[in-house]
């Protein structure tokens, strides 16, 4: 927590007002607004996850459609595609940036127009807080028209070419689970150029319910809009988001000064144009062997690390998707290694770690 948290959450109590609507809901969706730029609209909701089904069935994705999706994610990218009942389609990645290849995505477009079955969506991730190719996959939407729905849930405070990472898709989402840059304990937004899609998605996130002096339902609705007590710690966080993406940072130039120039670890350096909030810092190592000594000789000194996210085409409850695979995400998976990225390690800590992971690799 930043300090100043509380005295927002402390309003929200003595205004009485605990319930999802009120002042430190539309507060921090303005402070978010200000800070993304680039005519965003936000709606704040309960969380990321259901960020991306209400923004899957606010691109009219439906039963039987299909979705493309980054395979090198979290599974939650994924999931909403099953929540509406469409078919995941996963494409592998690229070197530069480890996120959507545009190579494989437009071969799985055309190939899948040729049998007559035009993907409905593509969400693509900025992993770990590096923007994927922004340009290039904006223009393979454009010549197909075929929306994007931005997963900014790792990326708050990165940067493409200058502009905000969540403000390039179509529909847009963050997250604020309590592992992200900033945390409102549990929490998510959908973010939009377009207003009547925000008012939409409040809408559908309220239970859908109509105007009349009744309840009535005209739709199906969900239970997704975020609390005033928890927009309150948001908007404590918001004021201290630029020392958050400063600490990351500064977390990832300590590791790559001291383990960079070990021949079997690799960084995942910014191409021009690239600021990423360096959520998570993490390497590669040049085998599976290396990286699980690594994890094992930190985890004997009760320091966490995790392998680098396993990808969708390889989880058991994906089985069944369609996969466009080049091997570059499978390879990432077994030789890398997110290390500790908390803001608030002090230096001492993170040096511990820099001479463990010295120590196994000699």
């Amino acid at each position: 927590m930043g300090g100043s948290e509380q005295s927002f959450v402390a309003e929200a109590f003595s205004q009485n007002w605990i319930a999802p609507l009120g002042p430190n809901v539309d507060g921090f969706e303005n402070d978010l607004e200000l800070f993304l730029g680039n005519n965003s609209k936000v709606a704040l909701l309960s969380s990321g996850t259901a960020a991306i089904h209400l923004g899957l069935n606010l691109l009219g994705v439906s039963k039987g459609d299909d979705v493309i999706c980054q395979s090198f994610t979290f599974s939650a990218s994924a999931n909403p595609i099953y929540y509406v009942g469409a078919n995941p389609i996963f494409v592998d990645s690229e070197k530069d940036t480890w996120n959507l290849c545009p190579i494989l995505l437009e071969k799985c477009i055309l190939e899948r127009i040729q049998l007559g079955k035009k993907p409905k969506a593509i969400i693509a991730v900025h992993l770990y807080g590096m923007p994927y190719k922004v340009d290039l996959i904006t223009a393979i939407s454009e010549k197909y028209d075929i929306p994007v729905l931005e997963d900014s849930a790792e990326a708050l405070g990165s940067m493409f070419n200058g502009v905000n990472c969540g403000t390039f898709g179509d529909i847009s989402i963050l997250s604020f689970n309590g592992n992200k840059i900033i945390t409102t304990s549990g929490g998510g937004a959908l973010i939009t150029k377009n207003l009547d899609i925000k008012y939409r998605a409040v809408h559908l996130a309220t239970q859908a319910r109509d105007s009349a002096p009744h309840y009535q339902h005209s739709q199906i609705g969900y239970n997704y809009r975020m609390s005033n007590v928890l927009a309150g710690i948001g908007r404590g966080q918001m004021e201290v988001l630029p020392q958050r993406v400063k600490g990351r940072r500064r977390n990832y130039e300590i590791y790559a000064k001291h383990l960079s120039n070990i021949d079997s670890i690799e960084f995942l350096d910014e191409p021009k144009g690239y600021f990423s909030n360096r959520w998570l810092t993490c390497i590669l190592t040049k085998s599976f062997e290396l990286r699980e000594e690594i994890r094992n000789a930190l985890d004997a000194e009760n320091i966490e690390s995790r392998p680098l996210w396993k990808p969708m085409h390889m989880q058991p409850v994906f089985n069944d998707a369609i996969t466009y695979d080049n091997g570059v995400s499978e390879d990432l998976f077994n030789r890398g290694i997110c290390l500790p990225s908390g803001t608030n390690l002090p230096t001492e800590d993170l040096l511990r770690t820099v001479e463990i992971i010295k120590k196994t690799v000699k």
